[in-house]
C-alpha cells in the first residue's frame, strides 16, 4: 500500500492519470455520437422506406378504391419482411393487414409516429412484443390507413454499435490503465534508483553517480547533468586535497628557510649590513610565497567559473602579437630567438586578462627551459581550421617524456631536472585551468620528434573558433 500511494504521487503517475481521465471522456463522448448518428441514419431509412410504401398503396387507393386497397393490404402483407400493414374502421378495428392487436391510441392521430410503439403481428403469442415507427393516413369513409416499418432489426444494430463501442471503450480503458500503471512503476523505479545512488554519495561515496539506461528520456537528462555536477565537485574536491597537500609538502621548505634566516639574523653578530641582507632575503622568500599564494587563488578562481560574467570577444591575434612583442627582448637577453607566426584577425569570445596570463606563462616557461638547441628557439604560433583556433607557444628545448605529461599540469609537480629553475610548478596549472573555461583542450607533444637528445616541447590551447 505504501508503495502504491507513493506511485500514485509521482507526476508521471499523475500526468498519466490526467491524460486517462481526457481519454475516457472523450470515448464516452464518441461512444454516444456515434450511437446518435447511426440512429439517426436507421429512423432516415426507415421513414424513407415507410414513405415510398405509402405512396405505392395510396395509388392503388385511388385507382381500385377501398376494395382494391384491402387487396393490395392482404398481397403485401404476406409478403416477409419488416414492412406493417393495416386497415382500422373509424373505431379502431382492424380489418386487413398483418398487425393482430396494436398499442392503443396509435390510429387515433394522422401522421407520423412520434415515438416507437408495440405491436404483435398475425400468430404471434402473447409473450412477442415488437415495437415500429409508422405513417397514419386517415380515408375519406373515415377509416384509417397505417404503413409502418418494424425497428427490431434498427434496435438490433444500434445495441450491435453501442456493444462494439463499449467493448472498444473497455479495451482501450484497460490498456491505457496497464499503461498508466507501468509508467508509474517504472518510474518510480528510476527516482528509487536516483535516490539510492543520492544515499551513498551523501554517506562519502564521491565516486557513485546517477544512474542512467540510455533511453535518452527526462530522467536520462537529469541524470546526465548531475553526473557531470558531481564530477566535476569531485575533480574540485580532489584539487582541493591536492593543494592542501602540496601546500604542506612544497611551502613547508620555502617557510622554514624563511624562519632560519630570521632565526640565524638574530643570533648572529655580523653587523647592520648582515642584517640587512637577511631581511632581503626574507623579502624576496616572502614575496616569492605571495606570488604562489596569488597563483592558487587565480586558479582556484578559474576553476570555479567565476570569471565567466566577464567574458567578451578578444583579438587573438593582437593579444598574441603583444605578448610576443613584450617577451622578445627578455628572449634576447637571453641569447634566445623568440619568433611568431600570427594568423590575421581571429577573435574568439573568452576573457583577455586570463588568456593574458596563460600565453604568458607558456612563454616564460619556454624561456626557462628552451635551452639546449643550437641555437635556442622559441615560436609562438596561432592558426585556425576547422572551427578550431590553436595557439601554441613551441622551443627546442629538452621537452618533457611522454610519461610525465599529464603530471606537469598538475600544481607543484616539476620535473626533477627543472628544480634548479625558478618557479612554483603552478604555471602550466593556470594554463590548462583557462583553457579549460574557455571549452578548449591543452595538448603537449614533442616540437621535434626526430631530435632525440632535445625534442623540444609544444603545448598547444585549442579553443572553439568562430562558427
Amino acid at each position: 500500500m505504501t508503495r502504491l500511494r507513493a506511485m500514485l504521487s509521482t507526476t508521471a503517475v499523475r500526468l498519466s492519470a490526467l491524460y486517462l481521465g481526457l481519454f475516457a471522456l472523450c470515448a464516452v463522448a464518441l461512444v454516444f455520437y456515434v450511437t446518435a448518428i447511426s440512429e439517426g441514419m436507421q429512423r432516415d431509412r426507415t421513414q424513407s422506406a415507410i414513405a415510398s410504401e405509402l405512396r405505392i398503396v395510396a395509388g392503388a387507393y385511388r385507382r381500385l378504391g377501398v376494395a382494391g386497397l384491402v387487396r393490395v393490404i392482404e398481397r403485401r402483407s404476406r409478403q416477409p419482411g419488416a414492412n406493417l400493414y393495416a386497415i382500422a374502421m373509424p373505431t379502431g378495428e382492424l380489418i386487413a393487414g398483418n398487425i393482430a392487436a396494436l398499442q392503443p391510441g396509435v390510429l387515433d392521430q394522422e401522421g407520423w409516429t412520434t415515438l416507437p410503439f408495440r405491436y404483435q403481428r398475425n400468430g404471434d403469442t402473447a409473450e412477442d412484443d415488437h415495437r415500429a415507427l409508422a405513417q397514419v393516413v386517415f380515408l375519406p369513409n373515415g377509416m384509417r390507413l397505417m404503413v409502418g416499418r418494424d425497428i427490431g432489426e434498427r434496435d438490433q444494430v444500434r445495441g450491435l454499435v453501442r456493444q462494439a463501442l463499449m467493448i472498444a471503450l473497455a479495451i482501450m480503458f484497460a490498456g491505457a490503465l496497464a499503461i498508466w500503471f507501468f509508467v508509474g512503476r517504472r518510474a518510480l523505479k528510476r527516482i528509487d534508483h536516483m535516490s539510492e545512488a543520492s544515499k551513498k554519495i551523501l554517506a562519502g561515496d564521491h565516486a557513485q553517480r546517477l544512474p542512467v539506461n540510455g533511453s535518452g528520456d527526462e530522467f536520462d537528462r537529469l541524470s546526465l547533468s548531475l553526473n557531470a555536477m558531481l564530477g566535476r565537485i569531485e575533480r574540485l574536491n580532489e584539487g582541493l586535497r591536492q593543494v592542501s597537500d602540496n601546500i604542506a609538502h612544497d611551502l613547508k621548505t620555502p617557510l622554514t628557510r624563511l624562519r632560519n634566516r630570521a632565526e640565524a639574523a638574530l643570533a648572529g653578530d655580523g653587523g647592520g649590513n648582515a642584517h640587512r641582507e637577511a631581511l632581503e632575503q626574507m623579502i624576496a622568500d616572502s614575496d616569492q610565497l605571495i606570488r604562489t599564494f596569488n597563483a592558487l587563488l587565480m586558479i582556484s578562481r578559474v576553476e570555479s567559473g567565476s570569471s565567466t560574467a566577464q567574458m567578451s570577444d578578444v583579438d587573438l591575434s593582437g593579444l598574441a602579437a603583444d605578448a610576443t612583442e613584450l617577451y622578445e627582448p627578455l628572449a634576447e637577453e637571453q641569447g634566445i630567438r623568440l619568433t611568431a607566426n600570427i594568423e590575421p584577425g581571429i577573435t574568439i569570445r573568452g576573457n583577455r586578462e586570463l588568456l593574458a596570463q596563460a600565453l604568458s606563462n607558456l612563454i616564460d616557461n619556454a624561456i626557462k627551459y628552451a635551452e639546449g638547441g643550437t641555437p635556442p628557439e622559441i615560436a609562438v604560433t596561432l592558426t585556425r581550421a576547422r572551427g578550431e583556433v590553436r595557439l601554441a607557444v613551441t622551443d627546442n628545448g629538452p621537452g618533457v617524456p611522454e610519461d610525465r605529461r599529464e603530471d606537469v599540469v598538475k600544481r607543484f609537480v616539476r620535473l626533477d631536472e627543472s628544480r634548479s629553475k625558478p618557479g612554483t610548478g603552478l604555471g602550466l596549472s593556470l594554463v590548462q585551468a583557462v583553457t579549460a573555461l574557455h571549452g578548449g583542450q591543452l595538448q603537449l607533444h614533442d616540437a621535434s620528434p626526430q631530435a632525440k637528445d632535445h625534442p623540444g616541447l609544444a603545448v598547444i590551447m585549442v579553443l572553439p573558433g568562430e562558427t
